[in-house]
């Protein structure tokens, strides 16, 4: 792998460069997640149903499913070339279905929802590329990346999951709401919803949360004050480390007011809109691709997972107490044209040690990727909702959460 040496920056040139990184010891940082309701999480969830449907019958499916709903109607949208064979409609309003839109006063509902289909085969100037093959212009016989492109991997030791706290207890309101809502206990609640949570950090590292706003769609007739205080009392109370929340946490329920008009029926939802959701809450980097819809040939989603696991294992390798990695690809070509590692000045070893150990661990080839990681396979509608990364449990369909690599990379970096 081509690399560049550069001379190492001073810590606070790196913080200077680096604008994710607040430049005050003590700051608040604020994260969101968003609930399977949201209209945009709509579009991701159908877009990886797709995706699942096409990879359980043929692994090799190219898949780039786009979705855009308003109040009823569905628009997919893209380019899928695969052998798979399966009613679109189904699983258009299956992934509808499980989400919960399916009260009768819902404008957007699953059993009523206009379908509408738009997509063609992948370019085949696109699949050249691609393909593990010669073809006439291109350089090398090997896969190669599905489009240009940045991406990046980011871990710290804020979480037991390797991940910053704001988005992650975000996530953790987000899912445990939706929990609430599909287990009937409150019969009121309906599918949109998003979550924020504020943390104040000293020294790096979080001290309390000062604020955290849920917003969650409702039935009509229900009184505000009755939705707060069931939010408050079930749902943050109990979710949120009581260590960090104080007596000057501030708490904003439905701050509008009202919530009755959400879903598609009160704002479009598209494919690829919350990609900050995501990944890290906006505490580490993204470069720009969106994850839903897309097979693991576009480095998209791919290669940002390969990045996740990369710095999940550096932290866990206890080499560094936060590390991001950014690499980047030219479409149609193997070979990443860019590795550069980040540790914010926590690393435990030389950077020219930790950069090492990275390169002779990790393959960042595309086809090697889909290998180390086991991407073909329709595991990915679970990846849809509250992040893609940061999973306590489930290596089996997220193994860029694992960190067997770590004891590897210890030794690489000359550390026993």
């Amino acid at each position: 792998m081509r690399h560049v040496e550069k001379p190492p920056m001073s810590g606070l040139a790196r913080h200077v460069l680096n604008l994710s990184i607040p430049m005050t010891s003590d700051y608040i940082f604020s994260s969101e997640s968003v609930g399977e309701g949201h209209p945009d999480k709509v579009c991701d969830t159908i877009s990886d149903a797709v995706l699942d449907a096409c990879l359980t019958q043929d692994k090799k499916s190219r898949v780039a499913c786009e979705t855009l709903v308003k109040s009823n109607m569905v628009v997919l949208a893209g380019e899928i070339t695969t052998d798979a064979k399966f009613d679109f409609e189904k699983i258009v309003r299956q992934a509808i279905g499980e989400i919960g839109y399916v009260n009768d006063d819902d404008v957007f509902h699953a059993d009523k929802v206009i379908i509408t289909k738009a997509i063609t085969q992948q370019s085949q100037d696109i699949s050249q590329g691609v393909d593990a093959k010669k073809a006439k212009g291109k350089k090398t016989s090997e896969q190669g990346a599905g489009d240009q492109g940045l991406m990046f991997g980011y871990a710290c030791n804020e979480t037991p999951e390797l991940m910053p706290a704001p988005i992650m207890f975000a996530h953790r309101l987000g899912r445990e709401l939706t929990k609430i809502r599909k287990s009937g206990k409150a019969p009121w609640l309906r599918p949109d919803a998003k979550t924020q949570v504020s943390v104040r950090y000293v020294d790096g590292k979080p001290k309390e949360i000062t604020a955290v706003v849920v917003s969650t769609q409702h039935a009509e007739g229900v009184a505000h004050a009755t939705i707060e205080k069931f939010i408050i009392n079930n749902l943050i109370k109990k979710v949120l480390p009581t260590r960090l929340l104080t007596k000057n946490t501030e708490y904003l329920v439905n701050p509008t007011g009202k919530f009755v008009i959400g879903g598609p029926q009160g704002d479009a939802g598209l494919t690829g809109r919350k990609i900050i959701v995501d990944s890290y809450g906006g505490m580490g980097r993204h470069g720009g691709g969106a994850f839903s819809g897309k097979d693991p040939s576009k480095v998209d989603r791919s290669a940002a997972y390969m990045g996740r696991w990369v710095a999940k294992n550096i932290v866990a390798a206890g080499l560094a107490d936060r590390a991001e990695i950014q690499f980047a690809y030219a479409i149609g070509y193997p070979k990443p044209v860019s590795v550069t590692i980040d540790t914010f000045g926590t690393n435990k070893v030389s950077e020219r040690k930790l950069q090492r150990a990275v390169l002779d661990t990790f393959s960042f080839k595309p086809a090697d990727i889909v290998k180390q990681l086991n991407l073909l396979r329709p595991i990915y509608s679970k990846t849809t909702n509250y992040g893609h990364f940061g999973h306590k449990s489930g290596l089996k369909w997220a193994p860029w959460e694992d960190t067997s690599k770590a004891k590897e990379l210890r030794r690489r970096a000359g550390l026993k």
